[in-house]
């Protein structure tokens, strides 16, 4: 009596155990937990039949239970694929961020080049554009308006002095600014200002401006003393008006923006800043003009419109 008590208590749950450790393993499907949770509270039982029975309705309904409906596949698979999509965009976006960043931080200086040649092109091309497609097909004036042809030189003076002089001497003027400030101990709200004082009235948009003036001239064959003329010509001109617009913009620029994608920004709104000039001052050609001289650019320079002179501001 006392084994067949022994054997009831504990000899039958101790095989039930090993029976149901058996067809899990064999079963190998998901929500062995839940099998496993059923079976205990089961294998209590006295009866080992009655355990038996218990593990295998448990295993029957958790492998019914595993086999997911077709519709949550169906809506499983298309938010996959929607969730895939949108992180292969997201990818390619800050892949281009990360490839452009990963040479600005390699070589600044080449990259700057690059940069600079090709936004001084387009706002060349955008400086030449802009008066065509605003200006009407037929004139009542009595200046004669000619067809329209692309100066492909003075685009390619613009992107050579882009690429070799603007880009260079800024990625060093960028630089040696940030160097005064941190010497001069500026700091917080001071910076912006500070910069902005030295760079418009100290030292650097004289020079950035009587140097394009002067490059422009010399690629266009001009001597010396013409060169020197037509700096002296413009150059206070071209100050006052770089003033009026930059300086809100280098405030903003040295407040929010990395010195590395500064001259970016000065490039950037230059574009801009050149086809609005454009639209509201189209050349215009009289009888006494017609140099080679040219009438609006990139940066900055003088056009002869009735007597008036229209300065085109500088990218600084």
């Amino acid at each position: 009596t006392m084994l067949h008590r022994i054997a009831r208590h504990v000899a039958a749950p101790v095989a039930a155990s090993t029976t149901a450790s058996f067809l899990l393993l064999s079963a190998g499907e998901k929500g062995t937990t839940s099998i496993h949770s059923r079976y205990a509270s089961t294998a209590l039982s006295p009866n080992y039949n009655s355990v038996r029975n218990g593990v295998r309705r448990a295993f029957s309904s958790n492998t019914t239970a595993t086999v997911p409906p077709k519709a949550t596949t169906a809506a499983s698979a298309t938010a996959a694929a929607t969730m895939t999509e949108s992180a292969v965009t997201k990818k390619s976006s800050s892949g281009l961020m990360a490839w452009y960043e990963g040479h600005l931080q390699a070589n600044p200086v080449p990259t700057k080049m690059v940069s600079g040649a090709i936004l001084w092109g387009l706002g060349d091309a955008v400086a030449q554009g802009v008066p065509v497609l605003i200006t009407p097909a037929s004139s009542t004036d009595e200046k004669k308006t000619e067809p329209f042809q692309y100066d492909m030189m003075r685009t390619g003076r613009a992107v050579f002095f882009g690429f070799a002089l603007h880009a260079p001497l800024s990625h060093v003027h960028f630089n040696f600014l940030e160097s005064l400030t941190v010497r001069a101990n500026v700091t917080g709200l001071g910076i912006p200002f500070f910069k902005t004082v030295m760079e418009q009235f100290v030292y650097w948009s004289w020079f950035s401006n009587s140097l394009y003036h002067g490059a422009m001239g010399a690629m266009q064959g001009q001597s010396v003393d013409q060169v020197y003329h037509r700096i002296s010509d413009v150059l206070w001109e071209t100050q006052k008006a770089q003033w009026v617009f930059w300086i809100p913009v280098q405030l903003l620029n040295f407040r929010f923006v990395p010195i590395r994608h500064q001259l970016n920004v000065v490039l950037v709104t230059s574009v801009v800043w050149t086809a609005l000039l454009s639209a509201w001052y189209p050349p215009v050609k009289d009888e006494e003009s017609k140099s080679s001289e040219e009438s609006t650019t990139t940066a900055a320079v003088v056009e002869t419109n009735n007597d008036k002179k229209t300065p085109i501001i500088v990218a600084v």
